[in-house]
């Protein structure tokens, strides 16, 4: 969310970067919310002036009564109560104008970064770096649901009697394999010097509204139904929503925080066939890595965290890339944003595993998550988010890259701790 002070003074800003993300149909509302903004002002210097005035007014009628001038007092009571009308109906103009002004506020984009490609959507994406061999095996590699029956390890038709379609039964050395991973994901953040955490998994609306654009809500989340709360779609959203209406000290940044989290999501809309088992579903979970820090610190942070994905799959000798989303592929919140790509042997492509997101002060205008400075001075915090590991998706990657030909698959050096040791798992 922009500062409405900074659209008064740059609008011819705002607007192109709302040209920028493919957004003209929102170009109006700068002008719109500079108009509810400038009559807010007006409204709030008429109240202040009335407030000041009715307060010499007061003052001035006990020192009338004590002279005898009673009818002089009595016609300053009068207009005191006349004021007391006009200064109610101000108040309640103020809260409506400010109210509308949120409102729009709430959906004109954040200003993307000047290294960020321009273009429409996700197709214009650009790749940044390649990192590990790409290979394709000289046998076939079965689709994912395929390798997963075969090591008895997944039940689609069960978990579609138990809940419908888009939720899954893992079993076996399968279900051994999703935690292992999440337990390597976890250490892996420790050992890079990020707290553990384990956030709530439902959330209040003002919370949900802080963290993400009301698109995106409507896209993704569950609500609960008679009560304020919503289930998460990443950990992203109650570890921010932590620090809602505080002030940090400066002296305690950055903080990195790595939670594991289930999450839920609605997942609207109809997907392509490389979609259907456990690719895109209601239900999954993940590691995810979170970082509140000054506004000079966040170009850093943002590099080392799409890097700590990137060596985290690597680790499991998996083949990835990263992708430098466009501006049309922005969320309204992002200022910059890298996807990191796993190689599928099997679609001889990549595939998206995981997000980094800089949000620069968006959320924490939104949540008011402000910084107590060394000077004295508040500011508003940055915050970057990005996915650690996000099994079953992950999983796709980890099966296909390490399928051994007689349908076996090796399990990484790194990971063996975790899978009591074994190195193979097998029917």
């Amino acid at each position: 969310m922009l500062d409405i002070k900074f659209i008064r003074s740059n609008p011819d800003a705002v607007r192109e970067n709302i040209k920028k993300k493919f957004q003209d149909q929102k170009l109006p509302l700068v002008d719109e919310v500079i108009e509810l903004d400038a009559k807010s002002r007006a409204a709030q210097q008429e109240a202040s002036s009335l407030r000041a005035e009715r307060n010499r007014i007061s003052k001035s009628i006990g020192g009338l009564m004590a002279q005898g001038k009673k009818d002089e007092a009595e016609a300053m009571k009068q207009k005191v109560s006349e004021q007391a009308a006009r200064l109610e109906e101000l108040e309640q103009q103020e809260k409506e104008l400010e109210e509308k002004v949120r409102e729009i506020l709430l959906v004109i984009p954040n200003i993307i970064d000047p290294s960020v490609p321009i273009g429409r959507d996700d197709s214009e994406n650009v790749e940044v770096r390649r990192y590990g061999e790409p290979a394709v095996p000289d046998f076939e590699i079965p689709y994912h649901t395929e390798i997963m029956e075969s090591l008895h390890g997944l039940d689609l038709d069960s978990a579609r009697r138990v809940a419908g379609n888009g939720f899954y039964y893992f079993t076996g050395d399968i279900a051994r394999l999703h935690s292992a991973v999440l337990s390597y994901a976890r250490d892996f953040m420790i050992d890079r010097g990020f707290t553990y955490c384990v956030p709530p998994f439902m959330i209040r609306s003002s919370v949900v509204t802080g963290v993400m654009s009301f698109a995106e809500m409507d896209a993704m989340m569950y609500k609960i139904e008679g009560e304020d709360l919503y289930l998460i779609g990443t950990s992203e959203h109650s570890m921010v929503g932590r620090f809602i209406d505080s002030i940090l000290d400066e002296k305690e940044l950055p903080l990195t925080l790595t939670s594991y989290s289930p999450c839920f999501r609605k997942e609207k809309g109809a997907h392509g066939l490389e979609e259907r088992g456990v690719y895109r579903i209601h239900q999954f979970e993940k590691q995810e890595m979170i970082v509140v820090c000054r506004p000079e610190e966040s170009p850093y942070w943002f590099d080392q965290l799409w890097q700590n994905t990137v060596d985290l799959f690597r680790s499991l000798d998996i083949p990835v890339r990263t992708l430098e989303c466009c501006s049309g592929d922005l969320a309204d919140l992002k200022v910059k944003s890298v996807d990191v790509e796993a190689w599928s042997p099997r679609q001889k492509k990549y595939f998206e595993v995981g997000s980094c997101s800089n949000m620069g002060d968006a959320q924490a205008r939104r949540l008011k998550i402000r910084v107590n400075g060394a000077d004295g001075k508040k500011y508003l915090a940055h915050t970057l988010n990005n996915t650690v590991v996000a099994p079953p998706r992950m999983l796709i990657a980890f099966l296909e890259n390490n399928l051994n030909p007689d349908g076996t698959v090796r399990i990484p050096e790194a990971l063996r701790p975790y899978m009591g040791g074994n190195e193979l798992i097998k029917w």
